[in-house]
């Protein structure tokens, strides 16, 4: 994995749905507010719905603007639902014995099964959700997993695949959603290998992690394994408190509450502003 500048900061995003988006939108805004404004970080990591956010914010869009979207009726987006029967349905093919390509595959696999691939509709929704069509400037990096092999697969502005794929790919949660094809080849959601895959920012002294599904299905895919792997200095993990779960509800593709999430992230970021101001400020 590439070494990064051991003075740079890097933002980490997570997947967690339509309010997983919502929720991180309203952290970082409230954030920002109180004068910590993470978009500036060198590198971002986007996984699902951090994907999305990543996008967002490495090509110019404001948090401000961003926020005030989230309260807006989410008439473009399309609602489903993830279920505790769809999470379950994907565990046994990860416990199963194999490498972790190959318990990805099977996943994928079944994804393949359910949908047939393609995804253009969802590539469309993804286009309204991000509002931008070019990649940014910044060292932006958004995760995939190849859905016949189970690779990982890291996406930016020098891979040659355009922005709207590369997000929608990373939002494609297998059982819901289609795998998305980007030349010839179909990809899931990158949550299938970590939910946040906070170790592709390795290297980097300030990593900040914002996570709406903070769970694991590894010990060595945790938050906190792969933060240790970076070998940073300064790091904070941020993950909804109590009070923002009910916010959020139990259905985190219910585009309904994503208004509910992100003011609940806006109101969260004040009991964890002196956590990431520290680690922020080095």
């Amino acid at each position: 994995m590439t070494q990064r500048n051991a003075n740079g900061r890097a933002l980490v995003l997570g997947g967690g749905g339509v309010t997983g988006i919502a929720w991180e939108l309203g952290i970082l805004k409230g954030l920002a507010d109180a004068g910590v404004d993470l978009t500036t970080a060198d590198l971002v990591v986007g996984t699902s719905a951090g994907s999305v956010v990543g996008a967002q914010i490495t090509t110019g869009r404001t948090i401000d603007d961003l926020y005030k979207t989230q309260l807006e009726p989410a008439d473009q987006e399309i609602g489903a639902k993830l279920s505790r029967l769809t999470m379950l349905r994907m565990v046994p093919p990860l416990l199963i014995p194999g490498s972790g390509n190959a318990k990805r595959a099977r996943i994928g696999a079944m994804s393949m099964k359910a949908h047939a691939p393609g995804g253009e509709r969802r590539v469309e929704v993804i286009r309204s959700r991000i509002g931008v069509e070019q990649w940014g400037d910044r060292d932006f990096k958004v995760t995939a997993v190849e859905a016949e092999t189970g690779k990982f697969v890291v996406f930016d502005k020098d891979s040659g695949v355009d922005i709207v794929h590369a997000v929608a790919a990373s939002c494609a949660v297998p059982l819901v959603w289609p795998a998305v094809t980007i030349d010839g080849k179909h990809y899931v959601d990158g949550g299938m290998r970590s939910t946040a895959n906070v170790d592709l920012a390795e290297g980097a002294d300030t990593v900040i992690v914002i996570a709406p599904l903070p769970q694991a299905f590894s010990k060595a895919t945790s938050i906190r394994a792969q933060l240790e792997r970076t070998g940073a200095t300064h790091t904070a993990v941020v993950t909804p408190d109590k009070e923002a779960l009910v916010d959020i509800g139990k259905n985190v593709l219910d585009p309904a509450k994503r208004a509910d999430a992100a003011r609940a992230g806006l109101r969260q970021a004040a009991s964890v502003l002196d956590q990431v101001r520290a680690a922020w400020n080095g």
